[in-house]
């Protein structure tokens, strides 16, 4: 099983608009990223996002790009403060490769969370880690990263 980790694309700022949308940067900065992923064989059955708006339209890019048969949704647990924890609870069993687009701090969180301590747990702004677990969630490896360009 593969885990996506997605960090949202470059957000406008609240004085310009108060929910937060990708800027044209942005939105162009993801297409590429998820043209990546897709070219990578990124491929996921399961595509969740925040709920909020600036997630959504990157999981949005990461959904047409990489599989539009994909389930897609709003997920609870993907809030920025939320705790890493609930997260890695609800992947431990899970069968199918799941697409994450979230935001800072918590993916950080998830990502130092489920490489364990030892592992440096940067994350790229703007970017993709994908993880793989071989043991239904007990461990899990770094396969690649890629960063906005």
């Amino acid at each position: 099983m593969r885990v996506f980790l997605v960090h949202h694309g470059e957000a406008v700022g609240p004085e310009i608009d108060i929910r937060r949308p990708l800027s044209e940067r942005g939105r162009e900065a993801v297409e590429r990223l998820a043209a990546e992923a897709a070219a990578r064989g990124v491929r996921p059955a399961v595509v969740w996002h925040s709920g909020k708006l600036r997630a959504k339209q990157t999981a949005e890019a990461f959904w047409r790009a990489c599989n539009a048969l994909a389930e897609f949704s709003a997920s609870r647990d993907l809030q920025p403060d939320d705790s890493p924890q609930w997260m890695r609870d609800r992947l431990r069993f899970e069968p199918r490769d799941i697409l994450i687009a979230g935001h800072f701090p918590h993916l950080p969180g998830l990502l130092a969370l489920l490489l364990g301590p030892q592992v440096d747990g940067t994350f790229p702004r703007h970017g993709l880690v994908v993880l793989r677990t071989d043991d239904e969630g007990d461990t899990w490896s770094e396969e690649w990263r890629s960063a906005e360009r």
